[in-house]
C-alpha cells in the first residue's frame, strides 16, 4: 500500500486502491528478489495465531525470481501460518519455471501458476 510502517490493506478494496496508487508511483526493476518480503508477512502472520486475521501477500512482478532457492524457503517455512502468497507474472520474462526456478515444469502443489 506504500505505508512501509502500516503495510497492510483492508479487504477487496483496499488491495485495489493500492494497486492502482501503486501504478502510478512503483518503478519495476531487478533483481526480483520475493524471500524478504515473503518472509515480512510470515513474521506478521506468526504473530496472529488466534484465527482472527488471515494475511494475503499478492506479489506482482515483471521478473523471474532472483532469489528462487530463499523464497522456497520462505514459502515452505510460511506453509503453516495464516497466510496466503499470490504471485502474478506480467510482460515478457519466462514465469513457467523452467528457467532454473522449479524443477519441471512447475511449483509443487499448492503453488502452481494460473493456467499452466
Amino acid at each position: 500500500n506504500g505505508d512501509a510502517a502500516n503495510p497492510a490493506c483492508s479487504g477487496i478494496e483496499g488491495v485495489l486502491e493500492a494497486y492502482h496508487r501503486s501504478l502510478r508511483s512503483v518503478q519495476l526493476y531487478g533483481p526480483t528478489n520475493f524471500a524478504p518480503v515473503v518472509n515480512h508477512v510470515a513474521r506478521s502472520a506468526a504473530a496472529v495465531l488466534d484465527g482472527s486475521q488471515y494475511f494475503v501477500l499478492l506479489i506482482i512482478t515483471d521478473g523471474v525470481i532472483s532469489d528462487m532457492a530463499q523464497t522456497k524457503e520462505a514459502i515452505v517455512n510460511a506453509a503453516k501460518l495464516p497466510m496466503s502468497i499470490i504471485i502474478v507474472g506480467v510482460g515478457q520474462a519466462e514465469f513457467d519455471g523452467k528457467a532454473g526456478g522449479w524443477p519441471g515444469s512447475a511449483p509443487p502443489s499448492p503453488i502452481s501458476p494460473l493456467g499452466g
